[in-house]
C-alpha cells in the first residue's frame, strides 16, 4: 500500500532517504495488522501479555527507566520570531531546529521499520476534525495510535481528498535522553521527535498534533483547541447539557469526565455520559453557539489512584484490550499499581521487571499509563462521534486552593470569564515539591501545551465573543478548600453532581445567587446538600472571600502577567483593575 497524495509520498520517500530504515510499512489499521504488531513485539519481548481470564487481550509494556515521562525542558516551539513562541515556550529558530534533530534522525533506523500512521484526529467525517501522518520507528506507537486515534486506511483517503495533514516524525534513537528532542515548527503543521518512546513524546496526535500544532492552527482557523474534558450532564426531565472543563493535573479531570452522581441523584433520574477526559476542540456553530469535539479516540491515563473508590468508572474499562505501561505485575498476570488494592499483592514484579519489596520505592511508576478504547467505558455516549460536535451549556476552569477560592463561582461576563481561565492556579503540596502552599499559575491548565504566546492566545480567546451569539457561561471551581484544620470543606467526587447543578440552573437563567466583585456566587442554600454533613456555616465559609487574600491574589497576577508585556490583552488588565476597585469599595 502506498498513496495517490505526492505531497505524502514525497515525504515519506524524503524521511526514508534520511532515516535509512530496513523497510517501510504504511498501517492500515485493520485486525490482521493489529495481530501482526502485537505478535512482533511479543517475540521481541516488548509487550508481555497479561492473564486471559482476567485480562484477555492485555498488554504490559515497560519503557526504558530514563524514559518515563514528557519532557518539558526537551520541548521546542520553532517559530519565526521568538515573540510568535510567547515566553510560555522554548524557543528555538526553525533553520536550527531542523539542522540540529536531523542530524539525529539521519540513519537512526537502520536495521528498523519506517511505519507511515495515516491518522484523523476526531470523527473521520466531521468537518471539525483534522488530519496527520505520524512517521515512527516504534511498534508500540503504532499500537496505541490504533487506539488513541481514528488510524488507517479511511484517515489516508480523507488525506487524499484533502490534500492537507500534519507532519510527524518520530523515532526512538537511542533512548539517550542527551540526545531526546521534542521539536514543533507551528508555521509548517510539522513536529519531530527523537530519543523517547513514552506517550506525550512519541504519539505525535496527543499533546503535539491535538494542542500544541491545534492551537496554533485553531488561532488561524478561528476555533480554540484546548486541555479540557467534555462531559453531557442529563437531568431528570431528559435534557442534556454539555459541559467543558479544564483543570491542572491533581485537581480531579478524570473523575469529573467520568463522574458518577450520588445516590439519590441516580435515584432521581441524573445521568452522566463521557464525551471526552483530556482534549476538546470547540468551533463556534450556525446557531451561535460553541461545539466542542474529543479529537481522541481513546483514554491515555495515569494508572496509580485508579480505584474502586476513586474512579471505579476508569477501572471498569481496563479489564480487556487495553495497554499498560510501566505497571507493576502480580504472579498471575494482572497488572497493579499502587490505589489499586490494600496491601499490595505477594510477589510482586515492578516496573522496571524487578522482584518489588515493600518500603524501596512504588512498584509501579508513578506516571505508569494504560491506553483503552473511549467505546470501553460505561459512561461512553455515541454523540462523541456525532459530526457537528456537542453543544456547550458551560465552560469550567478549576484549580487547588486550600483558603483563597470559594466552592464555585460564575463569571459576569465573557470577558471576566476569560480572566477567570487566565488566573487559573494550583498549590503545589510537600509530596510534589518539597514546599507547601506554592502558588504554581496554569492558565487554562494550557502552560505546557499551548502552541504560541499566551498572550495572543487570551486575545483569541476574547475574540471568540465577537464569533458567537451564544456564548457558554464561564465558571471556576475548588473543590480543595480546607477549614483551619487543614480539612477539606466539601466531600467530592461524585458529590461534585450538587455543584454542577447549580451551574446548569444557572445556564438556563435559575439558580439563586449573589453578584460580588469575583462574580456570581450560590446563596448559601442554592446549592442541594441534603445528605451531606454541612451546615450553612460551613457553606459560608466554603463560598466567602477574603478581601485582603484576594487583593494579594491581584498583586501576585501582576507579576505573572508582567511577562507577556506588551501581547496581554487590555482587557485582562481592565478586568483585573475592575475586581480590585470592587474590592476596595
Amino acid at each position: 500500500m502506498t498513496t495517490t497524495n505526492k505531497n505524502l509520498e514525497q515525504w515519506v520517500s524524503d524521511v526514508a532517504r534520511l532515516t535509512k530504515p530496513d523497510k517501510i510499512h504504511w498501517c492500515t489499521g485493520d485486525e490482521a495488522e493489529k495481530k501482526s504488531i502485537i505478535d512482533l513485539m511479543v517475540k521481541a519481548g516488548t509487550f508481555i501479555p497479561l492473564n486471559p481470564e482476567t485480562h484477555p487481550g492485555c498488554y504490559l509494556h515497560r519503557s526504558d527507566p530514563s524514559d518515563v515521562a514528557r519532557t518539558e525542558h526537551l520541548t521546542f516551539v520553532c517559530t519565526k520570531d521568538q515573540e510568535t513562541a510567547g515566553p510560555n515556550n522554548n524557543w528555538m529558530a526553525p533553520n536550527e531546529g531542523h539542522k540540529k534533530i536531523d542530524a539525529l534522525f539521519d540513519g537512526c533506523m537502520k536495521g528498523r521499520t519506517l511505519y507511515v500512521i495515516p491518522y484523523c484526529m476526531g470523527p473521520i467525517d466531521s468537518p471539525l476534525s483534522r488530519c496527520g501522518v505520524e512517521i515512527t520507528d516504534s511498534a508500540y506507537v503504532v499500537a496505541n495510535m490504533r487506539i488513541m486515534t481514528r488510524m488507517g486506511t479511511p484517515a489516508l483517503k480523507r488525506i487524499e481528498r484533502e490534500n492537507t495533514f500534519v507532519k510527524g516524525l518520530h523515532s526512538t534513537g537511542d533512548l539517550s535522553p542527551d540526545r531526546r528532542f521534542v521539536m514543533h515548527f507551528p508555521e509548517e503543521l510539522t513536529i519531530k521527535s527523537i530519543g523517547s518512546g513514552y506517550g506525550g513524546n512519541a504519539l505525535l496526535g496527543k499533546k503535539c498534533h491535538a494542542l500544541r500544532l491545534g492551537s496554533f492552527q485553531a488561532r488561524n482557523e478561528g476555533w480554540l483547541a484546548e486541555h479540557m474534558l467534555i462531559v453531557g450532564i442529563e437531568n431528570p426531565k431528559g435534557e442534556r447539557h454539555y459541559v467543558a472543563a479544564a483543570f491542572p493535573s491533581a485537581c480531579g479531570k478524570t473523575n469529573l469526565a467520568m463522574l458518577i452522581p450520588p445516590q439519590a441523584y441516580r435515584e432521581k433520574g441524573w445521568k452522566v455520559f463521557t464525551v471526552g477526559d483530556d482534549i476538546a476542540w470547540i468551533h463556534p456553530g450556525k446557531d451561535g453557539r460553541l461545539y466542542a469535539i474529543n479529537p481522541e479516540a481513546g483514554y491515555f491515563g495515569v494508572a496509580p489512584g485508579t480505584g474502586a473508590n476513586t474512579n471505579p468508572t476508569a477501572l471498569n474499562m481496563l479489564h480487556k484490550n487495553a495497554i499498560f505501561t510501566n505497571v507493576a505485575l502480580t504472579k498471575d498476570k494482572k497488572p497493579w499499581w499502587e490505589g489499586l488494592s490494600k496491601p499490595a499483592p505477594e510477589g510482586l514484579t515492578d516496573w522496571q521487571g524487578r522482584p518489588w519489596e515493600s518500603g524501596k520505592g512504588p512498584a509501579a511508576h508513578p506516571n505508569s499509563r494504560f491506553t483503552v478504547s473511549a467505546q470501553q467505558c460505561e459512561s461512553y455516549t455515541p454523540a462523541a462521534e456525532d459530526a457537528q460536535g456537542v453543544p456547550l451549556s458551560a465552560i469550567i476552569f478549576g484549580g487547588r486552593r486550600k483558603e483563597l477560592a470559594p466552592l464555585v463561582v460564575e463569571s459576569v461576563s465573557w470577558k471576566h470569564g476569560v480572566f477567570l481561565g487566565a488566573s487559573v492556579a494550583s498549590e503545589t503540596t510537600a509530596a510534589a515539591t518539597g514546599a507547601v502552599g506554592v502558588v504554581r499559575r496554569d492558565p487554562m491548565a494550557m502552560q505546557p501545551f499551548c502552541g504560541y504566546n499566551f498572550g495572543d492566545y487570551w486575545t483569541h480567546w476574547l475574540s471568540m465573543e465577537k464569533t458567537s451569539s451564544k456564548l457558554p457561561k464561564i465558571f471556576h471551581v475548588n473543590w480543595f478548600r480546607q477549614d483551619k484544620a487543614g480539612n477539606y470543606m466539601w466531600p467530592g467526587f461524585g458529590d461534585n453532581m450538587r455543584v454542577l447543578e447549580w451551574i446548569l440552573k444557572r445556564c438556563e437563567g435559575k439558580g439563586e445567587a449573589t453578584r460580588t466583585p469575583i462574580g456570581y456566587l450560590p446563596t448559601v442554600d442554592a446549592i442541594d446538600v441534603s445528605g451531606l454533613n454541612m451546615t450553612p456555616q460551613a457553606m459560608r465559609e466554603l463560598l466567602s472571600i477574603e478581601v485582603p487574600a484576594w487583593k494579594l491574589e491581584l498583586d501576585g497576577l501582576n507579576e505573572y502577567f508582567a511577562k507577556y508585556g506588551s501581547r496581554l490583552p487590555k482587557d485582562l488588565s481592565e478586568e483585573k483593575k475592575r475586581i480590585l476597585n470592587e474590592l476596595n469599595s
